[in-house]
């Protein structure tokens, strides 16, 4: 019997783990609610994982995999860019949101979550809400990003779309000299958690937005907001003329098919995990289009729910997530001085991080 790649990446997952540095990957099935979810903790060197909790209807058991692998993997990255004390960690629930939540299937998660003993901490992501996780909390305390009234630091797509319109601010730098985004046509796909909240950032900056959204909906309500705003169709947001591209969706939209039809000077948005592969990020850099490193833009949530462990305080969240503008800035200098990808450039600091730290805990721990 012939396998597919994914059959065989499940199949082969020790030798996955092995070439991506994962550490652990726990699969789990609750007879009684049907909950199959996968959790992958990438690296905890910096401290216990910390991720969100993606729900998915995803077509196999090895596409849930392969996302819950890179997603991990990427918040390793991302805890390390943005100065926090956690390693990489992920989850995520095969299932339609739309259709398959329920109280008890969110419990069943969070008892799935307590026998990890807070390896992993967790909450929000594309699928899932605060609520989600208030069931999930009667069942475990290793979670983040509740809502206020339950304790937790709130809805943290604001901060996040606070963070990856100081990294466009900090693309439009490099690339024009000034950070001012006045008249900067920027197109925006996807309006969703993050992607409204961004447009209203750009929006009272006055820059000039095109705008898209798989769901229709979401494009009515922000149009009905901002009716100066222009919108086009999904596949068409790709080709539009702009300065900068913005992707808050999904992830991997840049690609073999997506990279030939961009026609803007930079790229910096929401979405985890945009490049396709790495070897996109390679393309970027040889159209002259500046990339924002994902990890490093749609840092902002991250530094939120990571506050919130430490007797949160918002003030000083955004104060930390207003720094993705520095770090960005570094980012690009490295970049320039070595004639090197950006992605390349963030992997650099990060990596020379957990380096140090890791060498810093076997002298002083033994």
């Amino acid at each position: 019997m012939l396998l597919t790649e994914e059959q065989k990446m499940v199949l082969d997952i020790f030798e996955e783990m092995k070439n991506e540095g994962h550490e652990q990957v726990i699969f789990n099935y609750d007879k009684a609610t049907g909950l199959k979810s996968i959790v992958a903790i990438h690296d905890t060197t910096l401290g216990p994982a910390l991720g969100g909790c993606r729900m998915w209807d995803y077509e196999s058991t090895g596409e849930a995999l392969r996302d819950v692998l890179r997603l991990s993997k990427g918040m390793t990255y991302k805890c390390g860019v943005s100065g926090v004390t956690y390693g990489g960690g992920k989850a995520v629930i095969i299932g339609d949101p739309k259709s398959e939540k329920s109280d008890e299937l969110f419990q069943a998660f969070g008892s799935f979550i307590e026998t990890l003993k807070g390896r992993f901490y967790t909450g929000t992501d594309v699928g899932t809400v605060g609520m989600d996780f208030v069931s999930a909390s009667k069942q475990t305390s290793y979670l983040v990003g509740l809502p206020e009234e339950y304790g937790g630091s709130g809805n943290s797509a604001v901060i996040t779309a606070f963070g990856v319109w100081k990294a466009i601010k900090a693309t439009a730098k490099e690339i024009f000299g000034t950070d001012s985004l006045k008249d900067r046509q920027i197109a925006v796909q996807g309006l969703g958690k993050v992607g409204r909240f961004l447009v209203g950032h750009l929006h009272e900056e006055g820059a000039k937005l095109i705008v898209t959204d798989i769901f229709e909906e979401n494009v009515i309500e922000v149009r009905e907001q901002y009716p100066d705003i222009e919108t086009v169709e999904p596949l068409d947001i790709y080709s539009v003329e702009c300065d900068i591209f913005s992707p808050n969706a999904l992830g991997a939209v840049i690609n073999d098919i997506t990279i030939p039809k961009l026609n803007c000077l930079g790229v910096a948005g929401a979405a985890n995990n945009v490049l396709a592969e790495e070897r996109h990020g390679d393309m970027l850099h040889q159209k002259g289009i500046l990339y924002a490193p994902d990890y490093v833009a749609n840092a902002g949530g991250l530094i939120q729910v990571a506050d919130e462990l430490h007797d949160y305080s918002k003030d000083r969240a955004f104060k930390n997530a207003s720094m993705i503008y520095d770090i960005l800035g570094k980012i690009y200098k490295i970049s320039k001085t070595h004639d090197i990808p950006t992605y390349k450039a963030a992997n650099i600091l990060v990596e020379e991080k957990i380096e140090k730290i890791s060498r810093i805990q076997s002298k002083y721990t033994g």
